[in-house]
């Protein structure tokens, strides 16, 4: 058994189409959703798309920003929706008004800070919650919570028509259930895993995993805001994801490389949970 190769890859019901790679470009996006995490120089995949999740400003996670709305605005699409933490908002708004001075022409666009805890609905049976993270300037990771209703178990095994009479009565007899099913993390150190406890428990989780070997040391890592394969690697046994997405893998590595240092280094055990997501 070996580590899976993402890029384009399903799990579930859901599909995942992107690309990342340190300080080069990440965007990941959920078609079925109509929304990405964070978007990178702005790829065709992500121009139909009605929502962006922005992880923080950096340029390889946020620059293509100018050029989605410019090309909804060509293109006679509603403005896109971008959230972002919320001292990100002012620059890019900046960042478009020259923009508009530039091209001589005014654009519709929302901009929407966030902050940890928010919730944000994406249709009736699904909204993402913001969780922090820890990077060298503003960061926020997002989840894709699913709202389920099922039975309360003391009406198990009754008719359909003495529940339906139940609820003529006035009773609510489903429970609600809201479960952590997509986690992204964007650049951020280790500490997110302890952030909120649903990120641990989500079914699959994004998170980056730059280095991945002794070239580059943990606290190296940890000084540019960044999360070492050692750190996450005695941390496997207590996430809970049916699949750990690696992303983010420093340019020092050829995607093949990369594959062949986790098949070399991510016990057995874990293997059929881990996919690594490259990004050439």
């Amino acid at each position: 058994m070996s580590v899976q190769v993402g890029e384009s890859w399903d799990h579930s019901k859901y599909k995942f189409h992107g690309l990342s790679l340190s300080g080069i470009r990440t965007a990941i996006a959920m078609p079925e959703l109509s929304l990405s995490f964070d978007v990178a120089q702005g790829y065709p995949f992500l121009l139909n798309l009605k929502q962006f999740f922005l992880t923080h400003g950096h340029l390889d996670h946020a620059a293509g920003v100018p050029y989605i709305i410019s090309q909804k605005a060509m293109n006679s699409q509603e403005p896109g929706k971008f959230y972002m933490p919320s001292s990100l908002v002012e620059p890019l708004d900046q960042i478009m008004k020259i923009w508009e001075k530039i091209e001589d022409h005014q654009y519709k666009y929302d901009f929407i800070g966030v902050k940890a805890d928010d919730e944000i609905p994406l249709n009736p049976q699904c909204y993402i919650k913001v969780f922090p993270t820890t990077h060298r300037i503003e960061s926020f990771g997002y989840t894709v919570f699913e709202i389920h209703k099922k039975l309360k178990s003391e009406y198990l095994g009754l008719h359909q028509d003495e529940i339906i009479n139940l609820r003529r009565q006035g009773l609510e007899v489903n429970e609600v259930q809201h479960i952590p099913t997509v986690s992204f993390t964007g650049d951020t150190q280790i500490e997110f895993l302890d952030s909120r406890d649903w990120v641990r428990k989500s079914k699959i989780l994004f998170m980056e995993a730059t280095y991945l070997d002794e070239r580059k040391s943990i606290e190296q890592a940890r000084q540019w805001g960044h999360t070492h394969l050692d750190e996450i690697l005695p941390r496997l046994k207590e996430i809970e994801s049916e699949k750990i997405v690696l992303i983010h893998a420093s340019s020092r590595y050829s995607d093949k490389e990369a594959l062949r240092i986790l098949n070399e280094r991510i016990p057995q055990e874990f293997k059929d949970k881990i996919v690594f997501f490259p990004g050439r």
